[in-house]
This record gives structure tokens, C-alpha cells and sequence, in this order.
């Protein structure tokens, strides 16, 4: 197992209720025998849903729950669940689901459990560690862009996902809800916010293409299957998934793209592998990505701030819960200034009109 998938004992108010865990996967049929032993951990990684690792009679599978005292948008059990089920009949970069449940009895909170994907999770640790050539992160950055155009070009009616999401009016809507979702969450003024938020409903496109989205697609939620980074065995974390602008996904996708050019601060505040030699900037994913879908990226600036915005509003959201004592993960203390950072970087892209060489 590698660094990046490696867990933890499970962080306290986030433990699992091992009776009833043990009488649900007896029920479902993944636990041969009631009183054999369960490893439970939690992985490292991840900052929105809980994901922990469950081990017994030589199996291991993954469950997911969302976290604890989070509203239901956003860390829909079932939906997600639903998305994995269907999708992997049309494209083989899911990992398998086994079961979902819904009853409060169980863990106090919807859940389901997958398949345990093995391979290469490129998380900031793991890139450091394992130290790609910028060779590598040339094959790397290749097959995480080109994994992203085939996700875009899937039929999501062949897999009954017609009815996931309404692509008509996606942007208006992303916008406007996001923006809404920053004010509820927000815990003092950041002026660059709301000046993004204002251009934002300004300057959005209104006609685009549909398909698809993953909303959360970035090094670490791609298990590589092995380090010749030639293949994906499976994107992870599709909580977000839905219907709209495939240029809104890459623009969410760039938002974390920091690059070896950016601002230390910037670099520290969005930690991503993509700061290393041999990665392209973010210029040149839009260009390759152009290139490879056919699709007009000429309001890049555009989705660039919004994918910024967004992270911005997640890693508000997180903050919140994390000052109103929801959570005590360590990590989420300073992602307030992250949030804030994000802001400021999508005003400086609208004002110089472009994505790369900001500060």
C-alpha cells in the first residue's frame, strides 16, 4: 500500500459502530461469518467525506459516509452510489460498489461500500516521495488530461444517467448557488469574494456544450494503476458528479492546478504535485484539451475564476464546520486563508485576462 492510501486510527467522533457494522455486512453477504475479526482505519487523505478502510477474512473494501454534521447537498450517499452503479456499465475508470444503505440504525448517516482500487494515488506526499522525472509527469499529466476527455465523451443516457442532472441552464445555476453557498459559510469579508462573485453572474456563458462532469477531478482522485502512469484504474470521489459544461469541470480541474511559476503562497495555500518539473501549465492543458475534444475554450478566464471560486467555497465550507467544532481534523485550521487566497487569484486572472503568470 502506498503513503497516499495509507490510514490512521480513525479520528475520535468519526468511529463506526462496530455491532451494527458487523450485522449490516453479515446481512449484505461480504462477511462470511458474524464474529470474525474487523480492522477499521480511516484514510489519510480527503476533505470532505469520510472514507474508511474496512479489512476482514482477507477482503478489504471501502465505505463512505459523509461527515459528520454536514448538510445532505453535496454528500449524497445514494446519489453517489447510483452514479458509480450505472456509469461503470459505459466506462471502467469506477471502482465497483457492493452495497448502499440509507437506515439511520446502521451509522447514524447514509452510507455505501466499494471495491479498494489498487495502484498510485499522486497526492502532494506522494509525488514528493516518489520523486517523478519530469519524463513521468509529462506521461502523468497525458493521461490524467486525456482520462478527462474520454469522461466528457461518455453516452450518459447508454448508462441511465439522462435524469442525473439538467444541463439547460447548469451555469446559471452553478453560479448563482455556489455564491450562495460562500455567503452561508462564510466567516469574515474577503472584498476580492464578492467582487468575483459579481463578475462571475456578469460574464458567464450562455450556450455551452453538455455532458457528464465529475466536479472534482485532480491528481489525487485518480488511482494510476501502476508508475508507468500509462492508465487509470479508477477516478475517485464522484459526490459532485452531474450534467452541465464540461468546460466547468476543467475550469474546477485548473483551480487547483497550482504551477512551479505561481507565488509561494499560492503554492503552500493549494499544495498539488503539479508544481513539479514536467508539468504543463495551465495554458497548456487548455490547449491540449482543445485540441483532443474539439471544444472552444476561448472564455477559459471565465471558468478558470469559477473553478478557483468553487474551491474557494469548499474550502470555506470545511472551515466552518471545522470553527463550529464539527470536525477536529488539524488540517481544515487554516482553510479559511486558503478560501480567501483562492478569491484573490480568480480577481487577478478577470483583471489581467489571463490564467497563467498571475502574481
Amino acid at each position: 500500500m502506498t503513503e497516499e492510501t495509507a490510514t490512521r486510527p480513525v479520528r475520535p467522533g468519526e468511529e463506526l459502530p462496530e455491532g451494527n457494522l458487523r450485522k449490516f455486512l453479515t446481512g449484505a453477504g461480504l462477511l462470511d461469518s458474524y464474529d470474525s475479526p474487523i480492522r477499521v482505519s480511516q484514510f489519510k487523505n480527503g476533505y470532505s467525506n469520510l472514507t474508511y478502510l474496512l479489512g476482514f477474512e482477507e477482503k478489504e473494501y471501502v465505505l463512505r459516509r459523509p461527515p459528520v454534521g454536514a448538510p445532505k447537498r453535496g454528500h449524497d450517499m445514494g446519489r453517489e452510489y447510483e452514479v458509480l452503479h450505472k456509469l461503470r456499465q459505459v466506462f471502467d475508470k469506477t471502482p465497483l460498489v457492493y452495497v448502499f444503505s440509507e437506515d439511520p440504525e446502521v451509522l447514524g448517516a447514509p452510507f455505501y461500500i466499494m471495491e479498494k482500487v489498487d495502484g498510485i494515488i499522486l497526492s502532494a506526499r506522494e509525488a514528493h516521495k516518489r520523486n517523478p522525472s519530469p519524463e513521468a509527469f509529462q506521461a502523468i499529466s497525458n493521461t490524467w488530461l486525456h482520462t478527462l476527455i474520454d469522461l466528457h465523451k461518455v453516452d450518459y443516457n447508454a448508462a441511465g444517467l439522462g435524469a442525473l442532472g439538467r444541463p439547460e441552464g447548469y451555469v446559471e445555476r452553478q453560479v448563482a448557488n455556489w455564491g450562495k453557498q460562500y455567503l452561508a459559510a462564510v466567516t469574515e469579508n474577503v472584498d476580492s469574494a464578492h467582487k468575483v462573485m459579481a463578475w462571475m453572474q456578469d460574464h458567464q456563458p450562455k450556450t455551452y456544450q453538455h455532458s457528464l462532469i465529475h466536479n472534482d477531478y485532480k491528481y489525487d482522485n485518480l488511482v494510476f494503476k501502476d508508475d508507468s502512469w500509462q492508465e487509470v484504474a479508477a477516478i475517485l470521489d464522484w459526490e459532485m458528479c452531474t450534467l452541465g459544461d464540461p468546460l466547468m469541470d476543467l475550469g474546477t480541474s485548473l483551480g487547483y492546478w497550482t504551477t512551479a511559476s505561481d507565488p509561494e503562497f499560492m503554492k503552500l495555500g493549494l499544495p498539488s504535485p503539479t508544481v513539479l518539473p514536467g508539468n504543463p501549465l495551465r495554458s497548456e492543458i487548455v490547449g491540449a484539451y482543445a485540441a483532443g475534444s474539439g471544444s472552444d475554450v476561448s472564455n477559459l478566464v471565465f471558468y478558470y475564476a469559477y473553478g478557483l471560486f468553487k474551491v474557494a467555497v469548499i474550502a470555506q465550507q470545511i472551515y466552518f464546520r471545522y470553527k463550529h467544532g464539527y470536525t477536529s481534523d488539524p488540517r481544515f485550521s487554516e482553510l479559511d486563508k486558503a478560501s480567501a487566497l483562492c478569491c484573490d487569484t480568480a480577481l487577478r486572472a478577470i483583471q489581467k485576462n489571463q490564467i497563467d503568470d498571475l502574481h
